[in-house]
């Protein structure tokens, strides 16, 4: 069991009170279970923002890192550096941690491990792969690659197509499918040199023969949806919108102008906008590309 003691024997002005753990992340797993309960209720007891919230708060991290790790383990095979793994898996940990309810009938541990194992997972698939893949694809690609390191030691050599399916029980086919994806796990750099074989390329990077989207095409899209919508107002409420963002009449000075009280017209262009903002948003909802 790892020493726990009493703020009173740290410096820092925390309560006495607050129990304290010298070493939170060399907490072994058997211990942290129990531990993380009564972190948990003093967590409860705290008044978030505080210095003594943050203290339980970090200290449950610490002392919960062993269950990240474990969770990371499964992803060994995809080949990338494990503690970019467990850095995200973090993130998933202090999402459990924030979300957890001490009195609900469950472990913290059983709680946090679908937590840790999703934002891995989610940063596997929004952030590692350059392209989207499917999902059956990027799946495949890691038993290609297993595959692959298995058979090149059996073999001493790099596996053929149909050895690679025979091992990995997949029509040949299948595997020169995964083996393209599998191109899309990794990118060239845009600064990277490229060789065009003219003089007036030489000193040029990939990004010099990409082009960029135009940053007017979305306000076009906006203006495209917005014009019809408009036309659907009545006549006074289109007045009213002109006189406000063409004219740029102030709303003391468009109810002088037509006669109304300042508070009515700001009633009037309140339910002008309302319908346009509703209008833009089932635009938004029916389009596949928006």
């Amino acid at each position: 069991m790892v020493k726990a003691t009493t703020t009173a024997a740290v410096e820092g002005g925390l309560p006495s009170d607050l129990p304290v753990l010298e070493a939170p992340h060399e907490v072994a797993p058997q211990d942290a279970r129990a531990l993380s309960k009564v972190f948990f209720r003093e967590l409860a007891r705290r008044e978030e923002g505080t210095e003594e919230y943050q203290y339980v708060r970090n200290t449950l991290i610490e002392m919960n890192t062993s269950l990240v790790r474990y969770a990371a383990g499964r992803f060994r095979a995809r080949g990338d550096e494990m503690e970019d793994i467990v850095q995200v898996g973090i993130i998933g940990l202090i999402k459990a941690i924030d979300r957890f309810d001490l009195t609900r009938e469950v472990e913290f541990a059983t709680f946090a491990v679908p937590y840790i194992v999703g934002e891995i997972k989610r940063f596997f698939r929004d952030s590692t792969w350059a392209v989207h893949v499917p999902r059956r694809l990027q799946e495949a690609r890691v038993e290609l690659a297993k595959a692959s390191d298995e058979l090149s030691s059996t073999l001493g050599r790099t596996p053929r197509v149909a050895e690679l399916a025979e091992r990995m029980d997949l029509t040949e086919d299948e595997v020169i499918e995964a083996q393209i994806a599998a191109n899309g796990y990794h990118t060239s750099s845009l600064d990277a040199a490229y060789g065009g074989g003219d003089e007036d390329d030489a000193d040029a990077s990939l990004a010099d023969f990409i082009g960029e989207e135009d940053p007017a095409i979305e306000l076009f899209e906006d203006f495209h949806t917005l014009a019809p919508l408009v036309e659907l107002l009545d006549e006074r409420d289109r007045l009213l919108l002109h006189l406000r963002f063409v004219e740029e009449l102030t709303q003391s000075e468009i109810g002088a102008r037509i006669g109304v009280s300042q508070m009515h017209v700001s009633r009037l262009l309140a339910r002008a906008l309302a319908r346009l903002r509703e209008g833009m948003l089932a635009e938004d909802a029916a389009s596949p590309t928006r």
